[in-house]
């Protein structure tokens, strides 16, 4: 905590920004006790301990303006379902990867927009501006569409669902029209 707490202080000096470091449960973060918009970082967790970390916030913080910057591990297709059902809204959102391992990097609000709603499984993150971000996005279709073809295999019906969104939402926009992406996409 020391160290993050230099960085910080390093490039964002006290006197220039307002900011604080708490290290405890993010489930009991103090937000009521301070005023004006908060944000939440949580990352490197699964998707599902993160959409109960994000519920627990929500229920304790109900009228509280808040932007969550999130890097799910896992079950980025079902977290993505939770903060819909939240009516959050998305900000911004980008696909990296790293070290081989491919992370969704979601900035969203808890304050509703209807004109940047998230989506099930991203759209920001597959427009690809290089070459190289398209063979990461084509990477990670196929590894993320490989990863719950296996699962649905057990009868999972929220995966059956995940490959079905990935399919529309990737291909076609509302009028059933291909969608135009920057990067060919090849689903077997």
């Amino acid at each position: 905590m020391h160290t993050l707490s230099r960085k910080l202080n390093q490039f964002y000096p006290l006197e220039d920004y307002n900011w604080q470091t708490h290290c405890l449960d993010v489930t009991q973060l103090p937000l009521k006790d301070f005023q004006g918009k908060h944000l939440v970082i949580i990352a490197g967790v699964g998707g599902d301990l993160m959409m109960r970390f994000i519920d627990t916030i929500i229920k304790n913080h109900p009228n509280t303006d808040i932007d969550f910057l999130l890097c799910p591990v896992h079950h980025q297709f079902a977290l993505r379902k939770l903060l819909r059902s939240y009516q959050f809204s998305l900000k911004q959102e980008s696909l990296i990867e790293e070290n081989k391992r491919f992370y969704e990097i979601l900035l969203v609000s808890n304050q509703s927009n209807k004109n940047a709603e998230i989506s099930p499984t991203g759209k920001a993150i597959w427009q690809a501006d290089s070459k190289q971000q398209a063979v990461i996005c084509q990477n990670y279709l196929e590894k993320t569409l490989a990863h719950y073809q296996r699962i649905e295999l057990g009868g999972n019906n929220l995966a059956s669902e995940a490959i079905k969104a990935y399919k529309t939402q990737l291909f076609n926009d509302q009028q059933g029209k291909p969608t135009p992406f920057k990067f060919h996409l090849k689903i077997k």
